[in-house]
């Protein structure tokens, strides 16, 4: 136990000399005002595992709370290593799919006292690079790659940042299918977009267009892939793809491009997120088409939107909290493995049924 330093002669109390308005305080302001030297200062202040007494503890916080000291991180990652850091590497921080991952991570990280940094990669390589590298001199504990992929193998030089990144104690974990070495969380999309195939099926839809992201990414081929299956294995057909993005404005004008192309009374629409679906309905509504029993439309992720649009949209719920806890989970736990993740087809008010259907409203779990 350090008790190195000297005991005052009267009780302690701070006496706290800010420095000037423009500068922050420092180690050495603290270690001054609290009467210690500057090692036991650091010990108390940058989680040292080495034990100081309790009144010198008591004095080195006092004197930081009342400098408003706050620890240097990148000074705390040198150090150690590693910064009291998860980096959450997304495509776009609008879209509600990416919020509810960010939630999940952020309430693990709290739970451990880290702090989670977050990224937009706009699913651009180039960007994903450049960050990752900006990344890697921050040192954080665990970085996380939730941006679906495409079929491409990742550039060689992202690559090679994320394997220097896990050489130097970093985790990397992706949302999906990961490279060599990653740990990755996976969320079976076919899975779920099969059942909900199935289940439009089975309440009467035969005719579908689908509205989905350009071929090669990852989560809307599966998404798609499955949901053909399910539908053509009713006796249902997906006539035509339209391809745009994740985004809500790529629903909007790609169903925008369906019904200029002729959409008759009672197709489904089937969109590869809620986002994208929303986008739809939109289109839908301009015009003048009903949504339900004229032009039905699906989604998935059941994020919390479909619920409040009108009519509430039929989507796949995803455990997209869940999801982001298991990810951040996957950054510190060296014994990680994936926990369920029930995928949950919901039925909805935007695709009433068409004919007598027995099948039940929840397909996975």
């Amino acid at each position: 136990m350090d008790t190195s330093e000297p005991t005052p002669e009267s009780p302690f109390r701070v006496r706290a000399t800010r420095p000037g308005r423009h500068s922050a305080p420092t180690l050495e302001d603290v270690a001054r005002v609290a009467g210690v030297s500057l090692a036991t200062a650091s010990r108390v202040l940058n989680g040292s595992e080495r034990k100081v007494a309790e009144s010198f503890r008591e004095r080195v916080e006092q004197a930081a709370e009342e400098l408003g000291y706050t620890a240097n991180v990148s000074a705390q990652a040198t150090a150690r290593g590693t910064s009291p850091v998860i980096a959450l590497l997304v495509a776009d921080i609008a879209d509600p799919y990416f919020g509810l991952i960010a939630s999940g991570v952020a309430r693990g990280a709290d739970e451990h006292g880290l702090v989670v940094t977050i990224a937009i990669t706009e699913r651009d390589p180039a960007r994903e690079k450049r960050i990752v590298r900006a990344l890697r001199g921050q040192r954080p504990q665990g970085l996380i790659l939730a941006a679906s992929r495409t079929h491409e193998p990742m550039e060689q030089e992202t690559r090679q940042e994320l394997a220097e990144f896990a050489r130097f104690g970093g985790q990397v974990v992706a949302l999906g299918a990961g490279e060599a070495g990653e740990r990755s969380v996976q969320i079976d999309n076919a899975a779920g977009a099969e059942a909900l195939g199935r289940r439009m099926a089975d309440l009467g839809y035969r005719s579908a267009v689908a509205l989905a992201a350009a071929a090669g990414v990852d989560t809307s081929d599966a998404r798609l892939d499955g949901f053909r299956r399910g539908f053509g294995a009713g006796g249902g057909a997906v006539q035509k793809i339209y391809r745009g993005d994740f985004r809500r404005e790529s629903g909007t004008d790609t169903m925008a491009e369906a019904l200029a192309d002729g959409i008759d009374r009672g197709t489904l629409v089937f969109a590869i997120s809620d986002v994208v679906a929303i986008g739809a309905m939109t289109a839908i509504r301009d015009a003048g088409r009903e949504i339900g029993a004229d032009i039905a439309v699906c989604g998935f992720d059941d994020v919390p939107s479909s619920l409040d649009v009108t009519p509430p949209l039929t989507t796949v719920h995803v455990p997209l909290t869940d999801v982001g806890y298991q990810a951040f989970r996957a950054t510190i736990d060296p014994d990680w493995k994936q926990g369920p993740l029930p995928l949950d087809v919901i039925v909805r008010a935007s695709t009433p049924a068409l004919a007598t259907g027995g099948a039940a409203e929840k397909e996975l779990g």
